[in-house]
């Protein structure tokens, strides 16, 4: 996997501008703070993204993957003044859950998710390597 980082761009903070991959392609679809009784222990916006994040993460166990497999994220969140107050939060409970691994990421301020409790909907693109 290769990081995609343009000659005199500014380095971008928590997300790669692109990534280049090679292998099995790993679509995640949209996770929401639910956990795996679809049931929300938490209206708290930290709370349903960090359990959004475990959701990606052990889907992409399944496939063998990880987060170092991550090559796109998108989020919809339902608040865009709560993303941004809640930033630094928000990066703790990421690094707690994904580590240090910032793919290439959209996040887009939506009117609501489908289930209306939920506050965030993560899906991701992952790509594991083909065996050396």
């Amino acid at each position: 996997m290769n990081i995609l980082q343009p000659p005199g761009w500014a380095s971008p903070r928590g997300y790669a501008n692109g990534v280049a991959a090679r292998g099995t392609l790993i679509f995640v679809g949209g996770q929401i703070g639910w956990n795996a009784g679809q049931v929300f222990e938490t209206d708290d916006f930290i709370g349903q993204t960090t359990q959004a994040l475990q959701n990606v993460a052990e889907v992409l166990r399944e496939a063998g993957a990880g987060p170092q497999h991550m090559v796109r994220m998108t989020w919809y969140v339902t608040s865009r003044s709560e993303y941004l107050a809640r930033l630094a939060e928000l990066g703790g409970a990421y690094r707690s859950v994904m580590g240090r691994h910032f793919p290439a990421m959209t996040c887009v301020e939506v009117s609501g998710l489908m289930e209306a409790q939920a506050k965030v909907e993560i899906e991701v693109t992952a790509v594991l390597p083909d065996p050396a």
